[in-house]
């Protein structure tokens, strides 16, 4: 009965997402404050009803509902209650019900936080947010239906993928959905500023927090599941230019372009017209990305819908919406006219350079991943592009990037020097010549590129505080002014310092990668291998049973100088429901490198294969990813976004009494 109450549920919310496309939009048109207001109460209702859906569907993960197809297909009675509630997300249906519990979430949280918003404005984002919601509950409803029942129902369920069954893939879906859908409020605020025909600075300050937002959680996405794929698939990397993680990554590099752009539409009312292409091209990258996984023309270790009839559907959702805003762009975008001018070099050159750079790479990597699949639609040549086409295509464009964003913020805004600017950037040169030195010391001269790379990271952590030390005037003006212009300085400020600290420390750890030292030996009990100055002794396998599988538990002892550092224990686990074996690897970590192990398979002497790799560095990737979500939170919280602009704007341009309505 639950089962059919999340069903209808599910219909129920198609039937108000309808009425919150249409109402609203004709209400705006009309300017009829009642019919306007229907798009805030459909958004709160399509938010509960899905949410009850989801959490139908989550009950018979609990309780072992077998009589549900889904259930019956991915789960099984013994296993682990953290995978029986994070399984609801773990196959294609139930994966597309937790993308439109995340749509409404992100309308409801429209609805409910946009008081300052213009009703006009309010109500077409909202119908807009409808639209989108229409098309994926139709979706869901006639070609990933989670609610499907069997008879009879089988004694117990498949289980879920025995890969998935970590908890770092269990939560790294919902944060990858919250930014791939919370990129829609961008869109919606895109779509909608073009019908109304204005982009000014209050638009720019009403949709950077939506964008913020869903960026932080889109960082902390991939980095979840780059740390999953590192240590996981125990192959000892961190990103593999899988066509799925390009998906997620595309988009991400465009939102960061959009983020960039609108500063310059709100500080200098200009580029009005690229930054609503960027909310259009990062939202539409999302559903790009929905499409690869979904529509089955990849086959990936993260690709779920192996079913052509729902990459169609996604198709023609892509077509729709994609083709829709795209021709709405190009008739009413040159209406928007730019305000302010600038010289190239200048605050405002700075942030367009940034745009163009990440918007070319993130072209680059679009065209690398769909080429083969065009290639191969079209009765073409198989081509397989990998990880040299894009690190000798991607990285290069990044340098410059990178330089520049330690440049940038030393600008005035208008027409900068920058002159002056490279002059108060002495101590980042200093820092920047003596990290590559030491680089080539310690690594006796190479490889030049990487050590190139930790130089780049120490001018872009050396830069950004004395960009900051700039702004409080540090040792220019006593102490005590210092401080008081610090904790005088607003939190966006604090949070741009902060996230581009976190790409330098990323960056540090992207280059080191460089130097990382791989050994694989096969071993009896009792025998050694070395890396790094480490001995890996290896001293019994067992056999241990675990709550759905067993595994054959590597008990090795790592030694440095006679000293033991460390018992280590990798493991290969065997799922006997889906015959399938993973690896579970064994990690130690000092925060300045990892020492990795995975346990391979056994011979017929009793022999193990043991892979061990030393990677100097790697941890930085994800403190790196962490320290930037953590600076985009910091700017989210700058009490700017909540008040301010916004609200006086409202106050400048009240509403018009409504029109007269036949009928009333």
């Amino acid at each position: 009965m639950i089962i059919e109450l999340g069903h209808f549920a599910l219909i129920l919310a198609l039937f108000v997402a309808i009425i919150q496309s249409v109402v609203p939009l004709v209400g705006a048109q009309r300017r009829h404050l009642g019919w306007m207001a229907v798009g805030r109460s459909c958004a709160l209702m399509e938010f509960a009803l899905i949410a009850l859906a989801m959490l139908s569907l989550m009950h018979a993960y609990v309780t072992s509902d077998f009589s549900v197809i889904n259930v019956a297909e991915n789960s099984h009675t013994d296993k682990p209650l953290l995978y029986q509630i994070t399984g609801v997300w773990g196959n294609h249906e139930g994966s597309m019900l937790l993308w439109v519990f995340m749509l409404s979430l992100c309308a409801a949280a429209v609805a409910l936080f946009s008081n300052n918003l213009p009703p006009a404005l309010r109500a077409r984002v909202l119908a807009v947010q409808g639209m989108i919601g229409v098309g994926f509950l139709l979706f869901i409803l006639f070609t990933s239906n989670p609610f499907l029942r069997t008879f009879p129902p089988p004694p117990n369920g498949q289980g879920l993928n025995p890969v998935l069954q970590d908890p770092g893939l269990a939560f790294h879906p919902p944060f990858l959905y919250l930014g791939y859908v919370g990129f829609s409020v961008a869109f919606a605020f895109a779509v909608a500023a073009l019908i109304e025909g204005r982009v000014d600075a209050a638009w720019a300050r009403w949709v950077r927090p939506w964008t913020l937002a869903s960026w932080c959680a889109l960082t902390i996405g991939i980095a979840m599941g780059s740390w999953w794929a590192y240590y996981t698939l125990g192959w000892g990397g961190w990103w593999f230019w899988d066509p799925v993680e390009n998906a997620s990554f595309m988009p991400w590099l465009v939102g960061t372009a959009l983020i960039h752009s609108s500063i310059v539409v709100e500080k200098r009312d200009t580029l009005k017209s690229w930054t609503i292409l960027l909310a259009i091209i990062t939202f539409s990258l999302s559903l790009v990305g929905t499409f690869l996984v979904r529509s089955g023309v990849l086959t990936s270790v993260h690709a779920f819908a192996t079913d052509p009839r729902r990459g169609t559907f996604i198709l023609l959702l892509l077509l729709v919406a994609i083709g829709g805003s795209l021709t709405l762009y190009a008739i009413r975008a040159p209406a928007l006219k730019g305000g302010g001018l600038f010289a190239p070099i200048s605050r405002e050159g700075a942030l367009v350079l940034n745009n163009l750079l990440l918007s070319c790479g993130c072209a680059t990597i679009f065209l690398g991943t769909l080429y083969p699949l065009f290639l191969d639609a079209t009765g073409g040549p198989k081509l397989s592009v990998g990880f040299p086409f894009f690190n000798r295509t991607f990285a290069p464009m990044m340098v410059p990037m990178v330089i520049a964003v330690g440049i940038g913020p030393m600008l005035a805004w208008k027409r900068g020097d920058l002159l002056g600017a490279l002059q108060r950037l002495w101590v980042a040169y200093i820092a920047t010549g003596l990290v590559i030195l030491i680089g080539f010391y310690v690594t006796h001269g190479g490889p030049v590129l990487a050590v190139f790379g930790l130089g780049l990271s120490a001018w872009l952590f050396t830069a950004v505080l004395t960009e900051l030390a700039n702004r409080v005037r540090l040792f220019r003006v006593p102490f005590g002014d210092s401080v008081r212009r610090t904790l005088n300085l607003p939190r966006s400020t604090y949070g741009m310092s902060i996230a581009h600290l976190g790409l330098a420390v990323s960056v540090a750890g992207f280059a080191a990668s460089a130097f990382a030292q791989e050994a694989i030996e096969i071993l009896k009990p009792g025998a050694s291998m070395t890396i790094a100055g480490y001995v890996l002794t290896l001293e019994h396998v067992d056999r241990v049973p675990g709550p759905n599988y067993t595994a054959d538990d590597a008990s090795i002892r790592v030694t440095q100088d006679g000293t033991l550092v460390k018992v280590m224990h990798p493991e290969r686990r065997f799922f006997p429901l889906q015959n399938q074996t993973t690896g579970e690897t064994a990690i130690r970590t000092n925060l300045l490198a990892d020492l990795y192990l995975a346990l391979g398979d056994a011979d017929q002497a009793g022999s193990w294969t043991v892979r061990a790799y030393w990677k100097p560095l790697v941890p930085w990737i994800w403190i790196g990813a962490v320290i930037m979500a953590l600076g985009g939170m910091v700017s989210l919280s700058d009490r700017r976004w909540r008040v301010g602009v916004a609200a006086q704007a409202r106050r400048r341009s009240p509403l018009p009494a409504p029109a007269p309505v036949p009928g009333e």
